[in-house]
C-alpha cells in the first residue's frame, strides 16, 4: 500500500506501483565458467527431453456452483467473478506484491492530487472484433455510476466528478477531491471496460459476454458448465496459451474429489478438510495461501431483536471463533476482525477485544437485559453448496443454544442468495466476503452509510465520519491508525460478527503447469498449459 504519493492511492495492491512498474531481471549465483556439461550421452538425452504438452489444451475445472449472471459491473458471486475475470480487462490490475500494473492502460499519470489521465494500448478489441477506445472506458464509468445500473462498484467510484475524453488513447479522471482507494478500486474485477452497443442491445450483460480479455464465452449450459474459448486477438502476444477452459460446475465437494483423482477435471478447490484424502496422492498438487477471505453473520438491523445492540453483542460472546477454526477449517484458519490478516499493516489483532472473549455468562446477561432472559428463535440464512458457509451457520446453531437462542438454517442457491443479501431479506445470514486490497473495501464498501454493500441497515455517524476521513487521507501512517479506530468501533458496534480468515487450497492434477495462485490473482490461466499425461 505503498503508493499513496503516487496519487491518492492505496491500494497498491494492485497496481501499479502507480508511478510505474519494472521488470526486473532474475540474477544467477552461478558464473559462465561454473556452468557444468552433462557428461554423458545419457545425461544429455535426459536434459534434452521437454515436457511434452498435450494436443488438447482444454483446462477443466470443477465449479463449486453456478454463476449468478456475467455482468462485472452488477454480480458480486465469486462463481461469477471467477469467470468474467477472464472475458473482461480493466485498466490497472495488482500484482502479487500488491503494485499496480498496467493492464487495458499503458501508463498514467497524475498531475495532481484530483487528476488521473491513462494512456490506453492501441492494440485492444473486443471480442466482437471492435477496437477498445476511451469513449468505451468513459461509458462503462458512467454506468457503473448511475444509480440504475445498480452498480456493486457504485460506491467505489463516488468521488469521481469528470470524466474527459482528451483523444481516442487518452481518458482523463477528474475526483471531487484526494482519494486514496482510488487506484485500488480501478484494478477491481468491478472496474471491467464493456462495449456499450452490446450492453445496448441486450439490456444487461448477465447472460452475454463481450469483453477484451484473454477468454471468449463460448457456452453457457445452465447449471451445468460454461465454456471459455481463446481469444485469438488478446493483446499480450502468445496468450493465453490454452484453447479452452471448461468449468462444470460440480457443487457436492465430494463429486469434485472424485473427479480430479480420475483426471475428469484438472482444478478446483476444496475445503482443507479434503487436504487428508489428497496430501498423498502423487497425481495432484495442493497450492495454498493465506487468503484476503473471511466468515461472519450479518445482522438485518431493520427488525427485532437484531437491532438491539445488546443482542448482537450476545451473540459474539457465545461464539467460540477458534472452535470454528478447527472444526470448519481443520485449523487452517486464523481469527479475523473486519479486515483479514493478508493485508497486513491495516488489519488488527481482534483477540484483545472484549466481545472477542468466549464468555457464555456474560452472553447471558447481556440477553436479560435486552429483553430476551430466555432466549430466542432465528433463521440463519446460508448459501448452500459452500462447506465453510454451512458449516459456519452449523457451529452457530450449536454455540448459540447455550444461551437459548435456537436456530433454523435455511440453504439458499446462489441467485436466491445473493437476492436475500441484496434485499436484506433475512434475519440473520451467514457468508464469506472478501476484503479486496484497501481496508476502504472491508470497511466501508460494505459498512459506511453510503456502502454500495451495506445491505445490513447499518449506520453510524461516528463510523462514517473515520471512513469517510480514511479515504481523503494521502498520508498512509495516518491513514493507518484511522481504519484502526474504525475497525474497534465496528466490533463494538457489531453490525456483523468476524469469525476466520482461511488458507485458500487449489487441487491441481500434475500435467497442469504454469498455475501459481496468489491472494490477489488467485486464478490467472494465461501462461498455463496442460502435459500429456504420462
Amino acid at each position: 500500500m505503498k503508493k499513496y504519493s503516487v496519487i491518492v492511492a492505496i491500494f497498491i495492491s494492485l497496481v501499479l506501483v502507480f508511478t510505474g512498474c519494472a521488470s526486473k531481471d532474475v540474477a544467477t549465483n552461478e558464473s559462465p565458467s561454473e556452468s557444468k556439461e552433462p557428461n554423458s550421452q545419457s545425461e544429455q538425452s535426459n536434459e534434452s527431453k521437454e515436457p511434452t504438452l498435450a494436443k488438447e489444451q482444454t483446462l477443466i475445472y470443477g465449479s463449486d456452483s453456478e454463476p449468478a449472471g456475467l455482468d462485472p459491473h452488477k454480480v458480486p458471486a465469486h462463481a461469477s467473478v471467477r469467470i468474467y475475470t477472464k472475458i473482461y480487462d480493466g485498466l490497472v490490475k495488482t500484482d502479487k506484491n500488491m503494485n499496480y500494473v498496467p493492464n487495458l492502460a499503458e501508463s498514467w499519470e497524475t498531475p495532481d492530487d484530483t487528476t488521473y489521465i491513462f494512456k490506453l494500448r492501441n492494440n485492444v478489441k473486443f471480442h466482437n472484433g471492435r477496437q477498445m477506445n476511451a469513449d468505451d472506458v468513459k461509458y462503462s464509468f458512467e454506468r457503473i455510476l448511475n444509480p440504475d445500473t445498480a452498480s456493486i462498484a457504485k460506491s467505489y467510484f463516488e468521488k469521481i466528478k469528470e470524466i474527459n475524453v482528451i483523444d481516442e488513447a487518452t481518458i482523463e479522471f477528474k475526483l471531487s477531491e484526494p482519494y486514496a482507494p482510488f487506484m485500488s478500486y480501478m484494478s477491481s474485477s468491478y472496474a471491467a471496460i464493456v462495449p456499450k452497443e452490446v450492453v445496448e442491445e441486450n439490456g444487461d450483460l448477465m447472460q452475454v459476454a463481450c469483453g477484451t480479455g484473454p477468454f471468449m464465452l463460448d457456452e453457457w449450459v445452465p447449471d451445468n458448465s460454461i465454456t471459455l474459448k481463446k481469444n485469438p486477438d488478446y493483446f499480450i502476444e502468445g496468450q493465453p496459451k490454452l484453447d479452452s477452459i471448461v468449468y462444470n460446475v460440480m457443487v457436492d465437494e465430494s463429486s469434485r474429489i472424485a473427479a480430479l483423482r480420475t483426471g475428469a477435471i484438472h482444478v478446483t478447490t476444496l475445503s482443507s478438510q479434503t487436504l487428508p484424502l489428497l496430501k498423498e496422492n502423487e497425481e495432484i498438487t495442493i497450492k495454498s495461501y493465506q487468503s484476503n477471505n473471511y466468515t461472519f453473520l450479518g445482522f438485518n438491523l431493520n427488525i427485532e431483536p437484531f437491532n438491539n445492540p445488546k443482542v448482537r453483542k450476545a451473540i459474539s460472546l457465545a461464539v467460540d471463533r477458534d472452535e470454528m477454526a478447527k472444526t470448519i477449517f481443520s485449523g487452517d484458519a486464523v481469527v479475523t476482525g473486519p479486515v483479514p490478516k493478508a493485508l497486513g499493516k491495516w488489519a488488527i489483532d481482534p483477540s484483545q477485544n472484549e466481545l472477542y472473549k468466549h464468555d457464555i455468562e456474560k452472553a447471558k446477561m447481556l440477553l436479560a437485559e435486552a429483553g430476551y432472559p430466555d432466549g430466542f428463535e432465528m433463521k440463519i440464512t446460508a448459501l448452500g453448496g459452500y462447506a465453510d458457509i454451512v458449516g459456519t451457520a452449523q457451529i452457530l446453531q450449536q454455540q448459540l443454544e447455550k444461551i437459548g437462542i435456537k436456530s433454523e438454517i435455511e440453504q439458499l442457491e446462489i441467485g436466491q442468495y445473493v437476492s436475500a443479501w441484496k434485499k436484506c431479506d433475512h434475519q440473520v445470514m451467514a457468508g464469506r466476503n472478501g476484503a479486496g486490497s484497501d481496508p476502504d473495501r472491508a470497511l466501508g464498501f460494505f459498512f459506511n452509510s453510503s456502502g454500495s454493500a451495506n445491505v445490513w441497515g447499518f449506520k453510524d455517524e461516528k463510523y462514517d465520519e473515520l471512513t469517510n476521513k480514511g479515504k481523503v487521507t494521502i498520508d498512509e501512517d495516518e491513514r493507518v491508525e484511522i481504519y484502526k479506530e474504525a475497525q474497534e468501533r465496528l466490533i463494538e458496534l457489531s453490525p456483523n460478527l468476524f469469525f476466520n480468515s482461511p488458507m485458500n487450497y487449489y487441487f491441481v492434477r500434475k500435467e497442469v503447469e504454469n498455475f501459481d495462485p496468489t491472494v490477489f490473482n488467485p486464478e490467472d490461466f494465461r501462461n498455463t498449459v496442460i502435459l500429456e499425461a504420462k
